[in-house]
């Protein structure tokens, strides 16, 4: 008889910075709504550093690098006491390796300074790489920026011309997980709105929002059998979308994009929007992978 299939934990990738908290924090909420272990991961960068932190068993005291996740396991089995805490310490480049641990996780969280994830970095380079490319879903964290008390809100947004189910169904988890309600948002720029020639006629914006708009009710129709407590607010606006999702992130307990492949290499759905998003927002932003060649059209 085959045996059951391992628990995937949540990830936490930690470093020396005094925001570490925050993401911990995160990480170990995640883990406790989702009913999984914590795995706090520091990557030192110097072989010469690294070594595997005392384990629940108490093997020895730890090496002083990786102190810096025993410091932070002890914050999360004290305020998140229901969840298993592990910590391990490991050299190399933080990129590749969280990228490496990422198959084996449930979720990967990660910090964004906006000086970079992990010290020395440039800007958002560990996150925004991570949150590309990783096998598993990706909450970036902005300590400093989130909420400390975030409304009971989350929020996704959706491209309908590269509409991803994965993102979506992983919103209703999120939101179903925290008895949260949940935003779907579709934001479109029109910079024709206004004709510029004499025979030019604009189209009716008005007809296509509100064909966006009842795009995103059947979306959510499709999901009402499984999600029937998640009350969902459809919104659509002519406003650039990196905006309104920015804006709409401000006190939400999360903000959901998504991924899809392309050519073998995962993009983010939002395109340079997402960019920007994982930069601004006010919330913690979940990223979502979805499969290569998984283009759903609405």
């Amino acid at each position: 008889m085959s045996g059951a299939s391992p628990i995937r934990p949540v990830l936490a990738g930690v470093d020396e910075g005094s925001d570490q908290r925050t993401v911990v924090r995160h990480a170990a909420r995640q883990a406790g709504l989702h009913h999984t272990p914590l795995h706090l991961l520091h990557v030192t960068g110097h072989p010469d550093t690294a070594g595997t932190a005392a384990d629940e068993a108490g093997h020895g005291p730890p090496a002083p690098a990786a102190a810096v996740t025993e410091r932070l396991a002890e914050l999360a089995r004290r305020e998140f006491p229901g969840i298993t805490v592990t910590t391990e310490t490991v050299p190399g480049r933080p990129a590749p390796v969280l990228l490496e641990r990422a198959a084996t996780a449930s979720f990967l969280v990660l910090g964004h300074r906006g000086s970079g994830g992990f010290p020395r970095l440039p800007l958002g380079s560990v996150s925004q790489q991570v949150a590309t490319h990783a096998d598993c879903p990706v909450i970036v964290v902005r300590p400093g920026e989130t909420s400390a008390e975030p409304d009971n809100r989350v929020v996704v947004g959706v491209a309908l011309g590269d509409l991803s189910a994965q993102a979506l169904d992983a919103a209703y988890e999120e939101a179903a997980a925290r008895g949260a309600g949940l935003e779907l948002l579709h934001a479109t720029f029109h910079p024709g709105e206004v004709p510029t020639g004499p025979s030019l006629v604009a189209p009716d914006y008005e007809a296509l929002d509100a064909a966006a708009l009842e795009i995103l009710r059947t979306e959510a129709a499709k999901r009402l059998d499984r999600f029937p407590d998640v009350t969902v607010h459809a919104r659509v606006e002519r406003i650039r979308p990196a905006a309104m999702l920015t804006e709409a992130s401000r006190g939400a307990a999360l903000l959901v994009v998504g991924t899809h492949g392309r050519r073998g290499l995962r993009r983010l759905m939002l395109g340079s929007v997402s960019g920007e998003v994982l930069h601004r927002a006010a919330a913690p932003v979940l990223v979502v992978p979805g499969r290569d060649g998984d283009h759903r059209a609405s």
